[in-house]
């Protein structure tokens, strides 16, 4: 990975460590909030790709009230280049959750799960029409993959290999 200097600038914007770090954060709100124990950290992977790709993004957004595996039943589109992109965007991931560890807003258990801490990350969504969009749809990802309860079961579905 390129030193934070050397980036394009707009790899430096969308990829923004607090900005990932911000969206992962919801994702982890939105697991506790329904499951109520921190995320298995294996999940939290899925947030970035899942969130910041527009088209996923979009149809997770318009099935908001639908269960996971109902999505993707409709919408099998989402499964295409997953992998890949979950790959892609790992560097950012890790470096998001460097940002969010430096400064306090997770904690990591002794199983490697991950919790938000309270009140280290503002309760309003705020921002552009895509940032909102980006938070919202991690909060409901959060929550829907809490509701599945099952890693393998989750990663299976989605065509990767855990």
């Amino acid at each position: 990975m390129r030193l934070w200097h050397e980036r394009p600038r707009e790899v430096r914007n969308l990829f923004n460590p607090a900005f990932c770090g911000l969206v992962i954060a919801r994702g982890v709100e939105g697991f506790m909030a329904e499951a109520n124990r921190p995320m298995p950290f294996s999940l939290t992977l899925l947030i970035l790709p899942l969130c910041l790709h527009k088209r996923t993004r979009d149809q997770l957004k318009e099935a908001n009230r639908s269960y996971f595996t109902k999505i993707l039943q409709e919408h099998p589109e989402i499964r295409v280049d997953l992998a890949e992109r979950s790959r892609g965007l790992m560097p950012y991931t890790m470096e998001a959750f460097g940002y969010l560890m430096a400064s306090g807003a997770i904690a990591v258990d002794e199983s490697g799960a991950i919790a938000t801490k309270e009140g280290a990350v503002r309760k309003s969504i705020a921002g552009s029409e895509d940032t909102k969009d980006c938070q919202a749809v991690a909060r409901s990802l959060g929550k829907k993959l809490a509701l599945l309860n099952d890693r393998v079961t989750i990663y299976t579905t989605l065509g990767i290999r855990p």
